[in-house]
């Protein structure tokens, strides 16, 4: 059985708790979804100058 992900109170606290553990203990990779984000559009540009 899978770990239960954390709820985060911000962005700071989620990146330390992901940089230190590994998702396969908490996401099944083999049930994850392709998925397709046509509207995304990048904020700087890539790569970086």
């Amino acid at each position: 059985m899978k770990k239960r992900v954390p709820k985060f109170k911000n962005e700071d606290e989620e990146r330390e708790f992901w940089a230190t553990r590994d998702s396969t203990d908490y996401v099944d990779w083999k049930k994850a979804k392709r998925v397709v984000l046509p509207e995304l559009k990048t904020i700087s540009p890539w790569p970086p100058l």
